[in-house]
């Protein structure tokens, strides 16, 4: 069984807290967002120009792109000392993403001095998924000091791609790190009899002498019910066991469940608070993920949920359920994100494709969906089926690389689901038939070390041994 980290009692915790922020409090103007976009900046010797900065409604943004000239005339304040705030402000944004030169190196032996992920030995250590094909697509695996998310609907495979990283993590280079992992869960308990089977089954694994298998005692799993106790174990249990135990990998299954679980809950009479104050907590479990990747020198990977993502033609009524979230684009159409965690399209069947359009404007975020989400794709998917991760563009806006998980379902006694017509994906109206598997992709939405997948991306499947590519028959 894996060992699990104790659990402390929060009551006393959140005394702790408490003092440990008063104690080290810097006065928070309203002000801007600086403290937002930057949590753990250091304020103190700027103290005496933030209240000035509040009355003249500057915010982090205009401090970084306007002249500093500018700013000052409408703060009232010494040029001088706005430019000194500036350059502590992109140094401070520069270490935070894993660069800034020699000062980025200072204290940490894990970035080198242009800021790259160093290895002690070949300078590029990754995880691999122990399937070539899904690795040649992430350009040789998932590499230290990075936030990773996987995301995809229930049934896509991302609690199968989690599994096989928790070993493939212990395996020595290059495959792997060869240090202990940590699953933290949000959701279910960890499978440690699907583990098992891994470990005894999978053909990059059972035929490892004993001393070098992976084991589940270097597994170290804790569930956090809600968000108080993730912040907790995040932010103070959590750098204490990297240290401890030696520790390469976390997983953070799922990000979004207790973001839902707390914010939904309240319902839609304050939707507009509710989701400035979750963007905040975003924005700051963000920053503290991507520390602890860049100086611990970890991967860090997080499983994302999905929600139905639609657009209406113009001609439709609008709509505007409190289930959703509705943006408007410059023509008119307004797409919606559903929040629900159940697999149901987003439109029935009978419905048809041509009355729900994607925009065409560019600078609409319905055109470029496609970029950041995985879906939205118009010559391999469908408006209506279209998906969208949860938490949106704040949290997406977090990460560094983002893996999309796919699946399609195969329909039994009839026509395939989809099939392509002029060089297009057309859906299919079915009666009386049932799902007889599901075919699935693995898709790299962005990452700063590998190409984004061509197409729908890798198709693989899930099996007793583990996740695998499928072979495509050669063409006679």
């Amino acid at each position: 069984m894996p060992t699990r980290l104790a659990a402390k009692s929060f009551s006393n915790s959140r005394e702790q807290l408490s003092s440990r922020s008063r104690a080290n409090a810097t006065p928070l103007w309203p002000m801007t967002d600086l403290l937002q976009v930057l949590p753990d900046f250091d304020a103190k010797p700027y103290t005496h120009l933030l209240p000035s900065l509040d009355k003249a409604l500057i915010t982090a943004n205009d401090l970084l792109t306007l002249d500093a000239a500018d700013v000052a005339k409408r703060a009232q304040l010494p040029a001088g000392e706005l430019r000194k705030l500036a350059d502590a402000v992109i140094a401070a944004l520069h270490l935070q993403l894993g660069f800034g030169g020699e000062e980025a190196a200072v204290g940490n032996s894990f970035l080198s001095a242009s800021g790259i992920p160093d290895a002690p030995n070949d300078g590029w250590t990754c995880i691999s998924t122990l399937d070539e094909e899904l690795d040649a697509a992430l350009g040789g695996g998932i590499p230290r000091g990075y936030l990773v998310e996987i995301t995809g609907e229930s049934g896509a495979g991302k609690t199968q791609f989690l599994l096989t990283l928790l070993l493939a993590s212990q395996l020595p280079p290059p495959k792997g790190l060869a240090k202990s992992v940590v699953y933290i869960s949000t959701e279910a308990t960890l499978s440690t009899k699907r583990l098992a089977q891994l470990l005894s089954s999978h053909p990059a694994l059972a035929s490892l002498p004993a001393d070098e298998k992976p084991s589940l005692s270097r597994v170290l799993s804790i569930q956090t019910p809600d968000l108080e106790s993730q912040e907790h174990i995040l932010r103070y249990q959590l750098p204490v066991a990297i240290r401890k135990h030696g520790i390469g990998l976390v997983i953070l299954d799922s990000v979004a469940a207790n973001y839902r679980a707390e914010f939904e809950k309240q319902g839609a009479g304050n939707g507009a608070a509710a989701m400035a104050r979750r963007g905040t907590q975003l924005v700051q479990l963000g920053a503290l993920l991507r520390e602890l990747a860049r100086t611990e020198g970890i991967t860090v990977v997080v499983a994302n949920q999905v929600a139905d993502r639609f657009t209406k033609a113009p001609s439709a009524p609008s709509s505007n359920a409190a289930s959703r979230t509705t943006s408007t684009n410059s023509q008119g159409n307004q797409s919606a994100s559903q929040g629900t965690d159940h697999d149901h399209a987003a439109n029935p069947a009978s419905q048809p494709a041509e009355s729900i359009v994607l925009s065409a404007d560019p600078l609409a975020l319905d055109h470029q969906q496609r970029w950041f989400t995985g879906w939205g794709d118009s010559q391999y998917e469908q408006a209506h089926v279209q998906k969208t991760p949860s938490l949106g563009l704040v949290w997406t806006n977090q990460l560094a690389c983002r893996i999309a998980l796919k699946k399609i379902p195969v329909l039994s006694g009839s026509r395939p689901l989809i099939h392509t017509v002029n060089g297009q994906d057309q859906w299919n109206e079915q009666e009386e038939s049932h799902i007889s598997k599901w075919r699935r992709w693995f898709k790299v939405v962005f990452a700063p070390w590998a190409p984004p997948s061509e197409g729908r991306g890798v198709e693989f499947e899930i099996t007793e041994s583990g996740i695998r590519h499928v072979v495509k028959p050669e063409k006679k």
